[in-house]
C-alpha cells in the first residue's frame, strides 16, 4: 500500500500496534538482565561470559532476515502478514522463558538461551516492518518512539523484578549449591506470562492492509520457484542495500559493541568494583546482580520519557543531530562507570544510558524506513539487524580476549571501552545521508477512528 493511502492512526491505534513491544522488551530485558548472573550461578568464569552469550546474536543473524523475508511474502485475510509470526514468537519465548531459571546445568542454560532470543527474533522483527506498512513517514517517527515507550516500561519493571521479589515479598535471593536464586526464577514465570499476553493484544486488535495488488502477490507466490528462489533471493538482497543503510551500519556497529559490553559484564563489573567481590555464589554478588537490575530500571524508565521527546526535538532539528548528541551522551556516561565505587552513584550514568538508548530504538529505523521499498520492509528491517548481530559476535570473540590479557580481568574497563565506541558511533552520524532531514511533508490523510 503507497504511502499517499495510508490513513493517519489514532494515539489509541499507534498504542494498539505498539502494544506487543511491552512484552517482548519484558523478555530481552530479564534476559539482559539476568543471564550472564545465571551463567556465572552455573559456574561461567568471566572470561567466557562473552562466548557463552554468542548464542543471542548468532540466532539473530540467521532468524531475522528469514523470517523478514518470510513476513513480506506472508498474506492471510485473518492473520495478515506480520502478526502470525508474533504469534508463533510469543508462544514459543514464553516457554523459553519458562525454562530459562530452571536451567541445572550450564550447558542446559546456553541452549535455552538460543531457543529464547530465537523465538524473541520471531516476534520482535516483524514489529519493526509493522510500522513501515501501516504508517505514512509523517507518522513513522512517532510509531518507533510508541514502541520505544514500550520497551521502556516493560524493561524497567522487569529490570525491578528480582529485586521486587526478594525485598518486597520476603522470596530468597540466595544462590544455595549453584541453584539459580527464586527471586530471578518467580520473575522469569512473570516475564513469560506478559510476554505472551502482551503479544496477543497486538495481535487481536490489530489489522494490516493486504497487498496493493492481492491478485499479483498470489501469482508471485504461487510462482515463487520454492526455498531455492528464497534462499536466492535472500542472499541477493545484501548486494541491493540502500545507501543509507550501508551508512547506518558502521553507526549500528560500533553502538552495539557497546551495548553489549553493558549487557554481558555489568554484573560482575558492579561486584568487582563496588561490592568488592567476584565470587558468583556469594550473597554480595547476588546483592551486586539485583542492584544491576536497578541500574538498568532507570536507563529504561529514561529511555521511556525520553522517546516521545525525542522526535520533537527532530523536527526542530534533525534525526541526525539528535542520534548525534545522544550517543555522545550515552557514551560518555558509560565510560564513567569505571569512575563510581558508591552504587547509589551509579544511577546517575544510567540517565545517560537511558537518553541514548531511546534514540537507538528510534532514530536510526525512523531514518531508515524511509530509505526502503515498501514491498521488501521486513526484509530489509531483518538485514539491518545483522548490524546489530554482528558487533555482537565480534564482541563476543574479542571482548574476553580483552579483558583477560589488557585490562587484567577488570570488566569495569571493558565497560570503559564500550563507551568511547558509542561515542565514535556519534561521531559516525554525521555521515550518514537523511532522506527526509528534519519533519517529513506527507499529504495530510483522515484520522482513523
Amino acid at each position: 500500500m503507497s504511502n499517499f493511502f495510508k490513513p493517519k492512526l489514532s494515539f489509541w491505534q499507534l498504542w494498539n500496534m505498539s502494544f506487543g513491544f511491552f512484552g517482548i522488551q519484558f523478555g530481552f530485558a530479564l534476559q539482559n538482565a539476568n543471564t550472564s548472573r545465571i551463567f556465572s550461578t552455573l559456574g561461567a568464569s568471566p572470561d567466557d561470559l562473552p562466548l557463552f552469550w554468542l548464542a543471542a546474536p548468532v540466532t539473530g543473524l540467521l532468524v531475522q532476515p528469514i523470517v523478514g523475508y518470510l513476513s513480506d511474502n506472508t498474506w492471510h485475510p485473518f492473520w495478515g502478514r506480520r502478526r502470525p509470526f508474533f504469534f508463533i514468537g510469543a508462544v514459543l519465548a514464553a516457554i523459553a522463558l519458562f525454562l530459562m531459571p530452571n536451567s541445572t546445568v550450564l550447558w542446559m542454560a546456553v541452549a535455552v538461551l538460543w531457543l529464547m532470543d530465537a523465538s524473541i527474533n520471531i516476534s520482535m522483527e516483524p514489529f519493526r516492518a509493522f510500522v513501515g506498512d501501516k504508517l505514512n513517514p509523517g507518522q513513522q517517527t512517532a510509531g518507533f518512539a510508541m514502541q520505544t515507550f514500550f520497551i521502556g516500561c516493560g524493561a524497567v519493571i522487569a529490570s525491578l523484578l528480582p529485586t521486587i521479589f526478594s525485598e518486597g515479598f520476603g522470596v530468597s535471593n540466595s544462590a544455595a549449591d549453584g541453584t539459580i536464586p527464586d527471586s530471578v526464577r518467580y520473575s522469569f514465570y512473570i516475564g513469560g506470562l506478559i510476554f505472551l499476553l502482551s503479544v496477543m493484544w497486538t495481535v487481536f486488535t490489530t489489522d494490516e492492509f493486504p497487498p496493493e495488488n492481492l491478485e499479483k502477490f498470489k501469482e508471485e507466490r504461487k510462482n515463487s520457484g520454492g526455498i531455492g528462489k528464497a534462499f536466492s533471493e535472500i542472499i541477493g538482497g545484501f548486494g541491493k542495500m540502500p545507501k543509507t543503510m550501508i551508512q547506518l551500519a558502521f553507526v549500528q556497529f560500533f553502538t552495539w559493541v557497546a551495548l553489549f559490553s553493558m549487557w554481558i559484564y555489568t554484573t560482575s563489573a558492579v561486584a568487582d568494583n563496588v561490592f568488592n567481590t567476584t565470587d558468583a555464589q556469594s550473597p554480595a554478588y547476588q546483592e551486586a546482580g539485583n542492584w544491576v537490575g536497578t541500574m538498568f530500571a532507570v536507563y529504561n524508565g529514561v529511555s521511556a520519557l525520553a522517546a516521545f521527546l525525542l522526535p520533537v526535538i527532530a523536527r526542530s532539528t534533525s534525526r541526525k543531530f539528535v542520534h548525534l548528541i545522544c550517543l555522545i551522551i550515552g557514551g560518555l556516561s558509560l565510560a564513567s562507570i569505571f569512575m563510581i565505587t558508591q552504587k547509589e552513584l551509579l544511577i546517575i550514568p544510567m540517565i545517560g544510558v537511558g537518553i541514548a538508548w531511546a534514540s537507538v530504538l528510534t532514530m536510526p529505523y525512523s531514518i531508515l524506513a524511509g530509505a526502503l521499498p515498501s514491498n521488501k520492509m521486513g526484509y530489509y528491517m531483518g538485514v539491518f539487524n545483522f548490524f546489530i548481530v554482528i558487533p555482537q559476535i565480534v564482541s563476543g570473540l574479542l571482548l574476553g580476549f580483552l579483558t583477560q590479557h589488557f585490562f587484567a580481568g577488570h570488566t569495569v574497563k571493558t565497560i570503559m571501552l564500550g563507551g568511547f565506541c558509542m561515542v565514535l558511533a556519534g561521531i559516525l552520524t554525521l555521515f550518514v545521508k537523511d532522506e527526509h532531514g528534519v519533519a517529513e511533508k506527507v499529504v495530510p490523510a483522515p484520522t482513523v477512528i
